[in-house]
């Protein structure tokens, strides 16, 4: 049965919106609302117990707007959150980032060496690692933790002389390693770090392969909303061979004019800007007060 609430999104500023861009590139019929906590970000350098009751705050304000689905958008909050989540609202589904983006740079390597870029908070949790080795123990594996990015990918600083620079010092433990010992694949391990990709591919060139989680996330959400009967009004359902869930039937296409709502608990200026160079158009963003948020809790 055709499904016509929203997607819920959530991040702790301005990464997620690479991942909800995806999302609506691959599902133009879904409605979606995108909450992103810019008045508490980052999470990377907060403590586990922080990152648990923020998450939960947000999951719970999404759910209120009636979503069926959540994305959480953010690496950290899902290497740190997402079993607690689900713990605490089994009836919603929730889909992290970190699970799809291991498999895809897993599939990617060609030397079996994979460089994952992320928050000290996600470095600290070992998700990535059990992930990709979850997908090929054979794999090596380098760790970075680059949480100074985040401020200034926040801030806006995408294509500035002071982004690049803090990039080439992040990237130094992987440029700095032997040839022969290079990785071949860079898994950018925050939902933030895609607004960099320009600088990261500066540093290595063609010799590395760029994977984010943002988009192999949206592949993965897809797949959730067909298989639990969730998609939007007008969604294919099937192949040819199988057009449909229950049988052989023609799949829905009923016209729908989806909605999309954008919510921060901080600057809406600086976070329509943000939205605005990622999507190509202006974007009106509502603000959720922190402590509207925080009362939740």
């Amino acid at each position: 049965m055709a499904n016509t609430r929203p997607i819920g999104f959530f991040d702790s500023g301005v990464g997620g919106l690479t991942v909800l861009r995806e999302a609506q590139l691959r599902l133009p019929g879904e409605s979606t609302i995108y909450l992103g906590d810019s008045a508490r970000h980052p999470y990377g350098t907060r403590s586990d117990e922080e990152v648990v009751h923020f998450a939960s705050e947000l999951a719970e304000a999404l759910i209120d707007e009636g979503v069926k689905v959540i994305v959480i958008a953010c690496n950290t909050a899902t290497a740190v959150a997402l079993p607690a989540l689900r713990t605490r609202y089994p009836e919603t589904p929730f889909i992290g980032v970190i699970r799809p983006g291991a498999a895809a740079a897993a599939l990617s390597t060609r030397n079996g060496r994979i460089g994952v870029l992320a928050t000290a908070a996600t470095v600290r949790s070992g998700a990535y690692f059990t992930a990709i080795k979850d997908e090929n123990p054979a794999l090596h594996i380098v760790q970075v933790a680059a949480s100074e990015l985040v401020p200034l990918i926040e801030q806006g600083e995408h294509g500035s002389a002071a982004l690049r620079s803090a990039v080439a010092r992040a990237l130094l433990p992987l440029t700095s390693i032997d040839s022969a010992q290079r990785v071949d694949t860079l898994l950018l391990g925050c939902t933030h770090f895609p607004f960099a990709r320009e600088a990261f591919a500066s540093c290595f060139g063609d010799t590395v392969a760029i994977v984010d989680s943002a988009t192999a996330a949206a592949g993965t959400l897809r797949e959730v909303l067909a298989v639990n009967q969730l998609e939007a009004p007008g969604s294919s359902r099937g192949t040819a061979a199988d057009a449909g869930h229950a049988g052989h039937t023609a799949p829905e296409h009923i016209a729908v004019t989806p909605t999309h709502r954008l919510l921060t608990t901080g600057n809406t200026a600086q976070f329509r800007q943000l939205a605005v160079s990622l999507f190509g158009s202006e974007r009106a963003v509502e603000t959720i007060e922190q402590y509207k948020v925080s009362a939740r809790g």
